[in-house]
């Protein structure tokens, strides 16, 4: 799959179709939705940076990333974001009875979303889930987190930890255990299929504002993400744009 730089992260050229595709036909891949923050944070963490860009594929998963893509690069990049492509796959792979796991965020929420997408979709496979407490770089993979998804090897296991702690967890799995699944980390989308919290309008997606409609429901913690994020981005993206 070709990718591009964008800052210093290495962007896969690729679309919802396609990434869900190779999700329900390939094995042992590794998946990093990568937004605004995400690039920020690599192009100022080495060590975060290499993480992100040993993974199989780094989607667009933010309309400035993409739209960089394109103005960079001059192809047709769109957003390739976590909502679309968690839903994408799932339909993708009833007919092949693909089985999906969930690790992270809380019982409560992991819980409602089990629920809609069990009547939403009567057969999908959920061969269970782990919400475990708050993790840190020691305890990331401990045993008892991990023990579950050893023995039952799903498919696919969708990762809500919140960026980086979801795609650290993603780097120590693949350096520890022998594991065949696909791991894709979503962040924020368990709670947008639970609707425990509101996802913006595709509309808005679309045209770069989903970041205000998560900052007004979130404000205390995202205040600093996005405004301080949203502005080193549009500094460091200027710097690559002038350079070439």
């Amino acid at each position: 799959m070709k990718s591009v730089t964008i800052l210093k992260t290495e962007i896969s050229v690729t679309s919802v179709d396609e990434v869900s595709k190779l999700l329900t036909e390939k094995k042992g891949l590794l998946v990093a939705v990568c937004n605004v923050n995400t690039l920020v944070s690599c192009y100022k963490n080495k060590g975060l940076n290499k993480i992100i860009n040993s993974f199989d594929i780094r989607c667009s998963d933010g309309f400035p990333v993409a739209k960089s893509s394109k103005l960079l690069y001059k192809n047709q990049q769109n957003r390739v974001d976590g909502y679309n492509l968690f839903y994408e796959t799932i339909k993708k792979g009833l007919e092949k009875n693909k089985s999906h796991y969930f690790f992270g965020n809380t019982d409560k929420v992991t819980n409602k979303m089990i629920s809609k997408l069990k009547i939403e979709f009567p057969n999908i496979n959920i061969l269970g889930y782990t919400c475990p407490p708050v993790l840190n770089a020691e305890n990331l993979s401990k045993d008892n987190y991990i023990n579950d998804l050893k023995s039952k090897n799903p498919d696919i296991v969708w990762v809500s930890l919140g960026f980086p702690k979801q795609e650290q967890f993603i780097n120590k799995i693949k350096d520890e255990i022998n594991l065949d699944s696909n791991l894709i980390g979503i962040g924020a989308v368990f709670e947008w299929v639970a609707e425990t919290k509101i996802k913006a309008p595709e509309i808005l997606a679309n045209i770069g504002l989903e970041w205000i409609f998560r900052l007004i429901q979130e404000p205390k913690r995202l205040f600093r993400r996005y405004l301080i994020d949203n502005f080193l981005f549009i500094i460091y993206f200027i710097k690559q744009y002038l350079s070439k």
